[in-house]
C-alpha cells in the first residue's frame, strides 16, 4: 500500500544529521545526546511499523511502498519498499546504529563530524534495502561510499589512509561492473522504467547467455561488499583500522548489503542463476573453508572477527545457492544473525582494546575474575558464532544445511567442517583472554560501563531470542521467500 511511513523513517536519521550540523564542535556532549535521540527514535519507528500493522506481512508482493516520480524521462523514480527480505535488513540497520553510538563515548576528535557521517551512513544503508527503482538502489549504494571513507580515514587507526583508499577502489572498481548490467538491463526494457518489476519484465526477453552475462557483472558488484572470494582483500584492513563503533556497522549490516543485492540479481535474472547455481555453490564452500582457516590462524581479535565474517557470509552464499526455501530461509536467517553477533563482537573487542590498548589474544590473561561482565557477554558471542543451539546461528546453519542437502547432497558436510573450525578458534580465544596465569597489566582493566552494559544485553538477548524462539521471525520471512523460489523455479 503507498504510505509515507518509509519516507518518514528514511529520513529520520538524515534529519538528526542536519541538526548536529548546525551545533557547534564546543558542545560534544550535546551532539552526542542529538545523535543517539535520533537512533532511538528510528530504531523504535522501525519497529513500531510492524507491531502497529502499518508495515503487514502478506502472502504476496510488497508489505508497504512509496513512489514518488522522480524522472519520467529517464524511467527514474523516488520508489520506496520493504518485504521479507528487506524489512529484518532495515530493523538491523537501525538496531546497529543505535548500537555503535552508544558505544562511541570515547569519540573526542571532532565529534560533530562522526556523529554527522554516522547518522547519514544509516540513512544510505537503508536506502539500499528500502529503494525499490534500482537507479535510486545505485545512488543509495554509492552514497555509503562517502561518509565510511572519512569515518575510516578520519578517525581509524594507524594506517587508516590505506584502509580508507582500498575499500573505496575495491567497491568503485566493482560498482562499475554493477552500473553496467543495470544499463544493459534498462536497454532491455525498451528504456522506460529503472523499477524493480519493470527490469525484471524486460529481463525475461533475454536469452539465457544474455542474462549469465549481465549477471556475472553483478555478481563482481555485489561479490566485492558481500564479500565474496577472492574479492575480500579489503575486508581485513578495513576492519582493523575502523574505529570500533564504524566496525559494527561495517561487518554487521554493510556486508548484507552485497548478499541483499545478490538475491535480488537472482530475481531478475533466474534463468542466469540456475545456470550458475554449481558457480554459486563452489565459491561459498571456498569462501567458509577458506575463511574459517584464516580466521583460525590469526592473533588479532579484528582480523579474527574479520576473517570469520568471510566463513559466516559463505554460509549464506550457499544457502542462496540452494535456491530452496528451506535453503534460502537460512541464508536470510544468517544475515541476521551474523548482524547481531558480528556487531555484539567488535563492540566489546573494542571496548577491550580501549582499555588494554592491544587485540593481540597471547597479551590477554585470567580476566574472568578482573571483568565478569566481559567475559559473560564475549563468552555467548563466541558461543552463537560458533552456531550452537539456543543461538540464531544454530537456526540459521540448520536450515542452510538442510536446503544445502537437499541441492546438493554430501557436499554439505564441509558447512560442518567450517563449524569445527569456528569453535577452534571461537574456545582457544575465550581460553586465552579469560583463563590461566594472572597478567600483571589487566589487573586494572575496567569491566563494561552501564551504558555498554545496556548495549551488549540487547544484541545477546536479540539473538537468544532468535535462537531459543525463532517462529516470529520465521513466519515475518517465510511468504516472501516461498513467493521468490517459485517463481525462480517457475522461470527455470
Amino acid at each position: 500500500m503507498q504510505s509515507s511511513s518509509l519516507l518518514f523513517l528514511l529520513l529520520l536519521p538524515l534529519t538528526g544529521a542536519f541538526l548536529i550540523s548546525f551545533i557547534p564542535n564546543t558542545k560534544p556532549q550535546l551532539i552526542r545526546n542529538i545523535a543517539i535521540i535520533v537512533s532511538s527514535s528510528t530504531l523504535f519507528y522501525s519497529l513500531y511499523l510492524i507491531f502497529a500493522g502499518d508495515v503487514k506481512p502478506t502472502a504476496t508482493g510488497l508489505w508497504q511502498s512509496y513512489t514518488h516520480a522522480w524522472n519520467t524521462r529517464m524511467g527514474t523514480s523516488f520508489s520506496l519498499g520493504v518485504d521479507g527480505f528487506s524489512y529484518p535488513m532495515v530493523v538491523l540497520t537501525t538496531l546497529l546504529a543505535w548500537v555503535a553510538l552508544l558505544v562511541s563515548n570515547s569519540i573526542n576528535h571532532h565529534p560533530k563530524g562522526y556523529y554527522l557521517l554516522m547518522l547519514v551512513l544509516t540513512t544510505a544503508i537503508m536506502g539500499v534495502f528500502m529503494a525499490r527503482d534500482w537507479a535510486l538502489f545505485y545512488i543509495f549504494w554509492e552514497a555509503t561510499l562517502i561518509p565510511l571513507f572519512f569515518l575510516i580515514d578520519r578517525w581509524g587507526g594507524v594506517n587508516r589512509q590505506t584502509a580508507s583508499l582500498n575499500f573505496v577502489l575495491y567497491t568503485m572498481g566493482g560498482s562499475v561492473f554493477m552500473l553496467l548490467s543495470l544499463l544493459v538491463l534498462f536497454d532491455a526494457t525498451g528504456g522506460k522504467s529503472f523499477s524493480f518489476e519493470a527490469i525484471a519484465e524486460g529481463a525475461k526477453q533475454l536469452k539465457t547467455s544474455e542474462q549469465i552475462f549481465i549477471f556475472f557483472g553483478l555478481l563482481i558488484g555485489f561479490g566485492v561488499k558481500m564479500p565474496i572470494f577472492p574479492l575480500h582483500g579489503w575486508l581485513p584492513l578495513a576492519h582493523v583500522e575502523a574505529p570500533s563503533p564504524v566496525s559494527i556497522l561495517l561487518s554487521g549490516i554493510l556486508l548484507k548489503m552485497g548478499a541483499y543485492g545478490l538475491i535480488r540479481a537472482v530475481e531478475i535474472l533466474p534463468l542466469a542463476a540456475n545456470a550458475l547455481l554449481p558457480l554459486l555453490e563452489v565459491l561459498a564452500l571456498i569462501a567458509i573453508s577458506y575463511g574459517g582457516l584464516l580466521a583460525w590462524r590469526q592473533s588479532d581479535m579484528k582480523k579474527m572477527i574479520a576473517y570469520s565474517s568471510v566463513s559466516h557470509m559463505g554460509i549464506v552464499l550457499l544457502g542462496i545457492s540452494s535456491l530452496n526455501v528451506i535453503g534460502m530461509t537460512g541464508a536470510v536467517y544468517q544475515m541476521i544473525a551474523h548482524g547481531l553477533v558480528a556487531g555484539a563482537l567488535f563492540m566489546l573487542v573494542g571496548l577491550l582494546y580501549e582499555r588494554t590498548h592491544t587485540r593481540d589474544i597471547n597479551d590477554y590473561a585470567s580476566l574472568l575474575g578482573i571483568t565478569p561482565r566481559f567475559a559473560f557477554f564475549i563468552i555467548i558471542a563466541f558461543v552463537a558464532a560458533v552456531g550452537l543451539p539456543g543461538t540464531a546461528g544454530f537456526v540459521a546453519e540448520l536450515h542452510v544445511l538442510i536446503g544445502t542437502f537437499q541441492q546438493w547432497g554430501w557436499l554439505a558436510l564441509i558447512l560442518s567442517f567450517a563449524v569445527i573450525i569456528s569453535a577452534a578458534y571461537s574456545f582457544r580465544t575465550i581460553k586465552k583472554l579469560f583463563t590461566g596465569p594472572s597478567n600483571a597489566r589487566m589487573k586494572n582493566v575496567q569491566d563494561l560501563k552501564k551504558i555498554e552494559l545496556m548495549a551488549a544485553a540487547v544484541l545477546v538477548s536479540v539473538m537468544l531470542a532468535f535462537g531459543f524462539y525463532p517462529t516470529p521471525l520465521l513466519d515475518l520471512i517465510t511468504p516472501t521467500i516461498t513467493n521468490y523460489i517459485n517463481a525462480t523455479q517457475i522461470a527455470h
